[in-house]
Formats: structure tokens, sequence, C-alpha cells
């Protein structure tokens, strides 16, 4: 009897879950659909075979990454060159993911789709999500948004350039997407911190550079960051030596 209702119990939670998840990703949805409907339409224009486009949105599955391939590949430059462009633009989810370990799924194999679909939404959406319930929804949510993209960017290659003539600038949507986000876990985390050294690190970065503008920047906000740790651990050493 008790096995049984441990069953119902578990069944019942693992529902929540996914309910729950699925709910998580409408907000996500609500950019993905647009966006990826864009980055389809601009793969048919760009001459990316059906096929192709599909499999890039399920196997890379990066939506700034999967718009500055469409040159690329339209251009037939070297696998090597493309590669070394997508790593720079994704050097960012490498510091998504830290945050995160210890709220992954134990399963292997759940650890590390989670690992690859860690998006600049999803991680947005899991570090507003309360820590009890980030194990639990992590899952659920990174399969859910992959899901949105993946049926945009179908529905947007099978519309073909006709779509991109009636309304223009689809591909805005993302931008639009990454905004309400920032400003919804600005809401729940309610740190100044994250937006200065990203302002002020955008703002040097554009000073030196505009063709690796997101990379030069991220990389000094790394640097930012890692000198005020090592600016609050010096504080923390000198209190307990006063103590």
């Amino acid at each position: 009897m008790n096995t049984h209702s441990n069953e119902l119990s578990h069944q019942h939670e693992n529902h929540y879950q996914w309910a729950e998840g699925f709910k998580k990703s409408l907000p996500v949805a609500m950019g993905y659909l647009p966006a990826g409907i864009a980055f389809g339409v601009l793969a048919q224009v760009a001459g990316i075979p059906i096929w192709a486009t599909i499999m890039l949105s399920i196997v890379l599955y990066a939506g700034a990454a999967q718009y500055a391939c469409l040159p690329m590949l339209s251009a037939g430059l070297p696998i090597g060159n493309i590669a070394t462009n997508i790593a720079a633009i994704n050097l960012r989810h490498v510091f998504y993911g830290m945050p995160l370990l210890q709220y992954l799924p134990k399963n292997k194999l759940a650890k590390t789709y989670c690992l690859f679909a860690l998006t600049d939404e999803t991680f947005s959406i899991m570090t507003s999500l309360p820590n009890e319930s980030r194990r639990a929804l992590i899952l659920p949510i990174s399969l859910f948004n992959q899901s949105w993209w993946v049926l945009a960017s179908t529905v947007g290659v099978m519309i073909g350039s006709t779509l991109s003539d009636l309304v223009p600038n689809l591909d805005f949507a993302l931008v639009c997407l990454f905004a309400i986000l920032a400003y919804e876990q600005f809401q729940s985390i309610k740190r100044y911190f994250p937006i200065g050294i990203a302002v002020l690190g955008l703002i040097i970065a554009s000073l030196f550079t505009s063709d690796w503008l997101l990379l030069v920047a991220i990389t000094i906000c790394m640097f930012m960051i890692l000198v005020r740790g090592f600016w609050i651990e010096r504080q923390k050493t000198g209190d307990s030596y006063d103590q």
C-alpha cells in the first residue's frame, strides 16, 4: 500500500514539475517564436537547406551564434573559422553553468543535456527561481525552451522569404526578450552591481573594438568581477584579523 502511494505521489510530483516547467517557459516562447521564425526565414533566404536549418536549432541551439552562422555558411567559410567564431560568441555560457552546477539533475544524460541547453533565457529563468525549485525544474524548462526554438525555426524555414517582406526586423524580438528577462531577474534579485559592470564593460569595449565587442566586453566584466571578489575577500580577512 505504501509503495503504491509513493508511486502515485512521485507521478503527481513529476506531472507538477513538467506542468510548472511548461508554464515558466511561456515567457521565453513569446520571444523565441518570432525570433526563431526570423532565423528560419533568414536561413531560407541564405540558401541553407531545410534539414540543415532544423539541425542547427537542435544541435547548436544558440540564437546569436545561429544568426552569425548564416552569412558564414552561405559564404562557404571553412568549418574551423565557423567553429572559432561560434566558440567566441558562446563563451559566456561556460560561466552560466557555474552557479547552477549544484542544481543539475543527478542523471548523467539529463545533466549533460541541461548544460548543453543552458541559454541566456534559461539561465535568467533559473536564477530567478527559489533555490529549492531549481533542480526539479531545470530539465523541463530547458527542454520546453529548446522545443519552442526548434518549432519556430522549422515554421520559419517552411514559410520562407514571404514573411520577411511582410514583417521586417523579426529578429529584434530576441533583443526584446533579453531586456524583459533582465528586468524580471533584477526585480527578483535587486542587485545593481551586475548591471553596473555590464554597462561599464560594454562602454570600455566599444572604445577598442567593434568586431569583437561581445567577447571583449565579457572579458572586461570577468576581470571586474574577479577584482571585486578579491577585494571583498581581502576585506573579510582584514576584519577577521582585527577581531
